[in-house]
């Protein structure tokens, strides 16, 4: 056992909160360069910062962060919002390896959810969340194909969110959902939108309850 998964397995020992897991996809390709990647930036450390002001979102939301630039990194293993002391700011650079970066986020949450189990931890829906202003250019139908059908079955919430100037249709094949457009550069709304919607359903009353999630008029370009 390594060390992230030995302090993942105390983790779950000392915190037996229900789990929400959520893993975010972050395209950091060279188009995200200036403004866009400042804004992505800003915004995941708000997410972060917003988790950590709901007492119970902040022991049962756990977050991964995968980026997708000049190649697939995983900058941030699994890790409950309140352990999480900071996050390092991207930069942006390289080609847009979503394929990849979301075939490691899947393959990340099945693991996690065999360490759930495994520790009899309960869990709610997982949540997979990419952001892109672009499309894949690798190989990525397969793990497009695995999200949908994951999606479909109910064992996944796949959120893609497209900033100006992404093939929306291509990354709506990710999802059983159309993806939805970023309305101009709105990450710190889209984020505040996204630690809300995960305080709501941390704190629902079983990990199997409906959630009712916040309206999306504050980010979303209709």
């Amino acid at each position: 056992m390594n060390n992230s998964s030995l302090i993942s397995a105390n983790d779950l020992i000392d915190n037996p909160s229900p789990r929400c897991p959520c893993v975010l996809v972050l395209d950091t390709s060279s188009s995200m360069n200036g403004e866009p990647i400042s804004q992505l930036n800003a915004g995941v450390q708000h997410f972060i910062q917003a988790l950590n002001d709901d007492e119970v979102a902040a022991c049962s939301v756990e977050v991964a962060v995968i980026t997708a630039g000049s190649s697939v990194s995983k900058q941030l293993p699994f890790t409950s919002a309140m352990s999480i002391e900071s996050i390092q700011s991207f930069s942006a650079n390289g080609m847009t390896p979503l394929g990849g970066a979301v075939d490691m986020a899947l393959n990340l949450l099945e693991e996690r959810k065999q360490e759930y189990q495994n520790s009899g931890v309960a869990y709610f829906q997982p949540w997979l969340v990419m952001i892109s202003d672009g499309a894949p250019n690798d190989s990525w139908q397969v793990a497009a194909a695995r999200a949908k059908q994951m999606s479909e079955q109910s064992k996944l919430v796949s959120l893609v969110v497209g900033v100006d100037g992404a093939d929306m249709g291509t990354l709506g094949m990710f999802s059983n959902r159309p993806a939805l457009k970023l309305d101009g550069l709105k990450f710190h709304e889209f984020f505040e939108w996204l630690s809300a919607s995960m305080s709501r359903v941390s704190n629902s009353a079983s990990t199997t309850s409906t959630v009712n999630l916040p309206p999306m008029d504050s980010w979303a370009s209709i």
